[in-house]
């Protein structure tokens, strides 16, 4: 016989496993229960106010009453004052003759 061990389980398998739908035996379409909610009376609640987003603003933005600059320009600036301070100390510090290691804070154990 060719392919015994798959014919075998094969009918097993329709033997012992129920069939699907209504050829089940002794299977019967159940009647639905319905349930009925007890009636509440119905209170009117006032909706919560519908989302505006701030970017569908009616109104149109004026481009002109708006500066606009780059965050890392502004930073580029502080950073060139606050260098041309500190060689304005050096300078102010070298023409008056003050040791600048003495008011360094850790430098006069190096120097």
């Amino acid at each position: 016989m060719y392919d015994l061990i798959r014919r075998i389980a094969a009918w097993l398998w329709q033997v012992f496993n129920p069939g699907p739908g209504m050829r089940r035996a002794g299977s019967r379409p159940a009647e639905p229960v319905l349930a009925r909610r007890p009636e509440e009376p119905r209170t009117t609640t006032p909706w919560p106010p519908a989302h505006r987003s701030p970017y569908g603003l009616n109104t149109p933005l004026d481009g002109s009453a708006n500066a606009v600059v780059r965050p890392y320009l502004l930073e580029d600036e502080h950073e060139r004052a606050r260098q041309s301070r500190r060689r304005l100390t050096l300078v102010l510090a070298a023409d008056f003759g003050i040791d600048l290691d003495q008011h360094v804070v850790g430098a006069e154990a190096v120097a």
